[in-house]
């Protein structure tokens, strides 16, 4: 494997540091070859860079991007041992098995791609052609998903199904919204109205106070991050949408609701309540008459017999 950074904040790399199932060292020393990583790797300087230029030459890799590669002016703001982002990756992609884009960054651009995109910013994706790419998105993404990834293609030699985004399935085909822990309370009508709120300490739904859940696509709910079963929204915080593309602009202001989505009017619970409530009206109502009948008919019966 080899992994190039590029325009990021070493986030993606982070995470998959905490990962443990299996952990970096059980991965590094017993799954796969880390060949060019310049985070972790002992050698540096001249030494690194000729670890990167042999492994290009004399091996099959894959390719790992963490960061999105600036293309204005040349792509002059981001340049590693005196060439451009562009020129790296010009140079080692064409000789890649297989490319995974790890982290926002790397897929659609990230943060630096945000309006007006002083850099030209832009994802592996829209520089590359003719290699199977996989795009692993997130803020940072969960290190499940990039093992998941790489093991799967370790174990079938093929790589998982992807999007339309060139997304895995397995971690990207369901709605964050659709196995939330908060769903119940949305169904229901029940929402935060505002942070610190009595709402808020109750665990309601955080859409009203901007949870981008119903339009991000991610498995954030059922993995969790760092082993400790946490993650933004059971912590209080809604969903900003990180996994999506141009999330800093389309998903912005994070703490206003999107209007596309419908807010239930009424939920299950409380239709079953009204049910209940006429249902016991009309019962009520029913012992009501039929006990007027019955007092009607003994005076009827008390005036025959005078």
């Amino acid at each position: 494997v080899i992994w190039l950074h590029f325009q990021e904040c070493t986030g993606c790399t982070e995470s998959l540091l905490r990962s443990s199932h299996p952990d970096l060292a059980r991965l590094l020393l017993d799954i796969i070859s880390l060949d060019y990583h310049e985070t972790v790797m002992a050698a540096a300087g001249h030494q690194a860079e000729q670890n990167l230029h042999e492994t290009v030459a004399k091996h099959p890799f894959i390719l790992v991007v963490e960061g999105g590669i600036p293309t204005k002016d040349g792509g002059i703001y981001c340049k590693i041992g005196g060439k451009t982002a562009m020129q790296i990756l010009a140079e080692v992609a064409p000789k890649a098995s297989a490319i995974i884009a790890i982290g926002t960054c790397a897929t659609f651009g990230g943060v630096q791609a945000a309006a007006p995109n002083p850099t030209g910013s832009v994802g592996v994706q829209d520089l590359v052609s003719g290699k199977p790419i996989i795009n692993i998105p997130g803020c940072p993404p969960n290190p499940v998903t990039f093992l998941g990834t790489i093991l799967h293609y370790l174990t079938f030699k093929r790589l998982p199904a992807l999007d339309h985004l060139n997304r895995p399935l397995f971690a990207y085909g369901r709605r964050i919204h659709d196995h939330c822990e908060r769903r119940a309370h949305f169904d229901e009508g029940r929402f935060v109205e505002q942070f610190g709120d009595s709402f808020h300490k109750l665990g309601y739904c955080l859409y009203k106070v901007g949870c981008k859940g119903p339009e991000t696509f991610s498995n954030c709910p059922a993995v969790r991050f760092n082993d400790v079963d946490v993650w933004p929204v059971s912590v209080g915080h809604g969903c900003i949408g990180c996994t999506e593309p141009n999330f800093w602009d389309t998903m912005t202001p994070f703490y206003e609701r999107l209007p596309m989505v419908k807010i239930p009017a009424t939920g299950i619970i409380d239709s079953a309540d009204k049910v209940g409530k006429t249902i016991l009206g009309v019962t009520a109502a029913a012992v009501g008459i039929h006990a007027a009948v019955g007092i009607g008919k003994r005076l009827i019966k008390g005036k025959e017999n005078d």
